[in-house]
């Protein structure tokens, strides 16, 4: 029997996760590339749209497709209203 990591999950906040959080629950994503979006995340900011990890190297829309649904943007900064 084995079992998950205590952080495996079906979907996984990409402002937020560690590179192994992100290439554990993202299909095609290895640890080399979570850790470019980590990179990218921490040179750039919180991501707004799962689309902008189209500008992390090696990531593509067909990834990002492929994940959509286990991409979760709950960090990302909202527009104040005044």
């Amino acid at each position: 029997l084995l079992t998950s990591p205590a952080w495996a999950a079906d979907s996984v906040d990409i402002n937020t996760a560690s590179a192994e959080q992100i290439a554990e629950t993202l299909n095609g994503v290895g640890l080399s590339k979570a850790e470019e979006i980590v990179r990218y995340r921490d040179q750039h900011g919180a991501f707004v749209h799962a689309d902008e990890l189209v500008n992390v190297k090696g990531i593509g829309l067909r990834t990002v497709d492929k994940n959509r649904d286990k991409i979760q943007l709950q960090s990302a900064p909202t527009e104040s209203q005044e």
